[in-house]
């Protein structure tokens, strides 16, 4: 997998979301935030989550999700249960994912991350296909953008500790390192 010349993934779903827009001209992509969504809220596969995403949720026909109501959001990518990967946002463009955030001394997260929803809840536990798609994502983006390293992968609670618990204590960090440090030895061995 890789990041092509455009700021897409190859060989990935695209369905564009208008939830974006110009990141600052200063900025520089340095940061992954991974989140988790499901629609309703811990049941999977149900199709709505990219709906939602892209402003096309019927919320007549859902009624339990009148809070959604208004709200516009959307990653760059969304991983599936299954490990299907859609992409929503260009990489260059600022996609609206991480709301009122803070990394360090950075505040606006948005404006220098890349946001990364896995189908699931802050209280569930992730696939292996979920793991090894991430794993292969984060290779192909600290390739693509230097500036992100494995410090600089995190959890949306890690941003916005008061509003967000997402991915969850059901995410494994180390399991997700030691696959990112996997398949990076194995991309420069390959180079």
């Amino acid at each position: 997998m890789l990041v092509t010349i455009d700021h897409w993934l190859s060989n990935v779903h695209r369905k564009l979301s208008m939830n974006c827009d110009d990141r600052p001209e200063d900025a520089r992509i340095s940061l992954v935030v991974i989140h988790s969504i499901s629609l309703p809220a811990g049941e999977y596969g149900t199709g709505l989550v990219p709906t939602f995403f892209c402003n096309e949720l019927d919320l007549e026909d859902h009624p339990h999700l009148q809070s959604l109501k208004g709200v516009r959001v959307a990653p760059h990518l969304y991983i599936t249960r299954r490990g299907m990967v859609t992409q929503f946002v260009p990489f260059n463009l600022r996609a609206w994912h991480a709301g009122v955030s803070s990394f360090g001394p950075q505040s606006a997260c948005n404006d220098f991350s890349i946001g990364v929803e896995l189908e699931g809840t802050d209280r569930s536990s992730y696939t292996n296909s979920q793991y090894r798609k991430l794993c292969s994502i984060l290779t192909a983006l600290m390739v693509k953008y230097p500036s992100i390293s494995l410090g600089r992968i995190v959890g949306h609670k890690e941003i916005a500790p008061l509003r967000k618990e997402d991915p969850g204590a059901g995410f494994e960090w180390k399991r997700m390192y030691a696959g990112v440090v996997r398949q990076s030895d194995g991309t420069a061995s390959s180079q």
